[in-house]
């Protein structure tokens, strides 16, 4: 019985389940894999909106890496080329179009803020928009393709370095959203999941398991620095 839905076949779970057996493994799995990952591509619409907003609320960048959000977006850049080229299946990898759409809006907003810009800055936004569109194209060497996929685990794995260290050098996260880093978190460890069960390349799960440790990483530090710090009582004579 086949009774598809955006991609998803719900047959083989129906069938079971009108029969009073539980689904089995090998139909539940695919199914929920296929679930979670609109999930993902859904809630990935506005995962970076939060950031977004607290920054222009407070019209501050306070204790926020600008090289670690502009190394993100040239990481989602990479990534989403190439499972465009590799035809993976849009629920493996849809978010990563969102992700890379809000990632250039977030450091516009970001430049903003860090007015009068520098050189420097202007440069790598320049090159940005010259080499963009040719990668997402595809129309690059195979090799030198398969290559800058490989670097992009690095490039992500860098671009949370900076911000890990801004974080723990000034004991604070400054106008870090928990909220974005929460649905970073969650989405890295759901996307493990999906990933396998897509038989997605085992890069693209190495990938995902980078940014369970990375965003878990300063998930954990917005926590413990967001405590209120103990007062200490004065001395009594």
């Amino acid at each position: 019985m086949e009774m598809k839905f955006v991609g998803v076949d719900f047959g083989c779970a129906f069938g079971s389940l009108s029969k009073g057996e539980f689904p089995e493994k090998d139909c539940l799995l695919p199914l929920i894999s296929k679930l979670l990952g609109y999930c993902i591509v859904a809630a990935s619409t506005t995962v970076k909106l939060p950031q977004i907003l607290k920054i222009v609320k407070n019209s501050s960048i306070r204790g926020l890496s600008v090289v670690a959000f502009e190394l993100e977006v040239v990481g989602y850049t990479i990534a989403l080329a190439y499972c465009l080229h590799k035809g993976l299946p849009f629920s493996a990898y849809g978010e990563l179009a969102f992700l890379l759409v809000q990632a250039i809006i977030l450091v516009a907003v970001i430049y903003y803020f860090s007015q009068p810009l520098g050189m420097g800055t202007w440069m790598r936004a320049l090159l940005f928009c010259g080499v963009a569109p040719t990668i997402l194209a595809g129309q690059i060497d195979p090799i030198l393709f398969e290559a800058l996929y490989a670097s992009q685990h690095a490039i992500f794995f860098f671009a949370r370095v900076p911000q890990i260290w801004e974080n723990f050098k000034n004991k604070s996260t400054g106008e870090l959203s928990f909220i974005t880093c929460f649905m970073n978190f969650g989405g890295s460890m759901v996307r493990v999941f999906t990933s396998m069960q897509e038989k997605a390349p085992m890069s693209v799960v190495l990938g995902s398991a980078i940014g369970v440790l990375t965003n878990g990483t300063i998930m954990s530090q917005i926590i413990i620095y967001g405590r209120p710090q103990p007062q200490k009582g004065k001395k009594k004579d």
